[in-house]
């Protein structure tokens, strides 16, 4: 379990991670548009960058409904 304060820094991280990642791809395709090849660290950037934001989010998605169903707070249903 992820500890409570740990949670929103760590959903900004993987927030941050994505935006910058899709302006990376955005980047390598507009470069890639016009004719010129994109620095390595911008192409790695949009290579590496989504898949491990989107396992972050994936991550603190499972550890909040872990840390729900061990609380038993849910709505009752």
């Amino acid at each position: 379990m992820i500890p409570t304060r740990f949670r929103r820094p760590l959903m900004i991280a993987a927030a941050i991670l994505a935006v910058l990642s899709l302006a990376a791809v955005g980047t390598v395709m507009a470069m890639a548009f016009g004719g010129q090849a994109a620095p390595p660290w911008i192409t790695s950037t949009a290579l590496y960058g989504l898949p491990l934001a989107f396992i972050l989010m994936f991550v603190l998605v499972i550890d909040g409904v872990a840390a729900r169903r061990r609380t038993g707070s849910g709505s009752g249903r």
